[in-house]
């Protein structure tokens, strides 16, 4: 009986301990945690948030302890696979009110919401759900990304849709103008693009908020970075660029000679007006160290040999 007692006791033991030792947490300077109640006896309700750069503390007997982003985090929409985030190389194309599709890269920073309320509720509605990958968003960066990618970047995706859709190519990418009758140019492309990312701000602003049932992203601010044409589009630019540059060629040559001809011509009615100017000219022209030099005859020009 006493051997028995002690199997059951050790068994018990190990839980409890496992309970005890677990149920310490700490975070660091870029980690905010949402704690929940765990165990047989408790519900899976929020325990309590623990602050970024908290000591030891504790969160009861087997609390589940989800991690979550505290410091500003950048999601960069890029066909560059350097600077990719985790969820790879891609675009968000979007046709201008001219019909062109537009290739859009650029990157929203922002901040969790850090307000423990605030925090409760963003854990109970997206702590406990997966996403791509059957990951949760308290799992890392790849948690965090997969999170991400389904619940924030159609918002993004629609607000540039809003307010690029509303633009001309050419008001976006100045070189489209070679393929109509735009005569915009490159500082109308500048205040264009400014005006794009206040208004993805104030959208995102907006309906970031009522898409995801609270403000939980704080100091959300879009930087556009690129607009790229599509590759056909493109091409017919180049294509217009190179023969704008031979024409311009053409044109300069064009202007070179005739800007020879006339100092050719302006040069004779001076000699015409100077017969001596022009012998002055012939003698600085005459190659240094010559011995003989007759005028009126070519061939009496001596040169000394070496």
């Amino acid at each position: 009986m006493r051997v028995i007692l002690i199997i059951v006791a050790a068994v018990l033991a190990v839980p409890v301990l496992v309970g005890l030792v677990g149920g310490w947490e700490s975070t660091d300077g870029g980690q905010v945690a949402v704690v929940r109640d765990g165990g047989p006896l408790d519900d899976n309700k929020v325990r309590q948030v623990i602050q970024p750069g908290s000591g030891l503390t504790w969160t009861g007997w087997w609390s589940a302890v989800h991690t979550y982003p505290a410091q500003q985090r950048f999601y960069t929409i890029t066909a560059d696979a350097k600077r990719a985030t985790a969820l790879g190389v891609d675009v968000v194309t979007v046709p201008s009110s001219d019909g062109v599709n537009l290739g859009i890269e650029g990157t929203l920073y922002f901040t969790l919401n850090l307000d423990p309320a605030t925090l409760k509720t963003f854990d109970d509605r997206y702590g406990t759900r997966t996403y791509k990958g059957e990951l949760y968003a308290w799992e890392g960066d790849e948690g965090w990304s997969a999170f991400f990618g389904q619940a924030v970047r159609p918002v993004i995706d629609n607000a540039l849709r809003i307010q690029v859709g509303g633009m001309r190519c050419a008001e976006l990418v100045p070189s489209c103008a070679l393929l109509g009758s735009s005569t915009l140019k490159a500082q109308d492309s500048n205040a264009t693009i400014a005006k794009v990312q206040d208004g993805v701000n104030r959208t995102l602003a907006r309906d970031l908020a009522a898409t995801l049932g609270g403000e939980y992203l704080t100091g959300l601010r879009f930087t556009l970075a690129r607009v790229a044409l599509p590759e056909p589009v493109q091409q017919s630019v180049d294509r217009s660029l190179a023969a704008n540059a031979a024409v311009s060629e053409a044109q300069a040559r064009v202007a070179q000679a005739r800007a020879e001809a006339e100092a050719n011509r302006a040069r004779q009615d001076g000699y015409d007006k100077c017969p001596a100017c022009a012998e002055i000219e012939k003698l600085r022209a005459l190659p240094k160290g010559i011995t003989v030099y007759a005028p009126g005859n070519p061939e009496a020009v001596v040169i000394p040999s070496r």
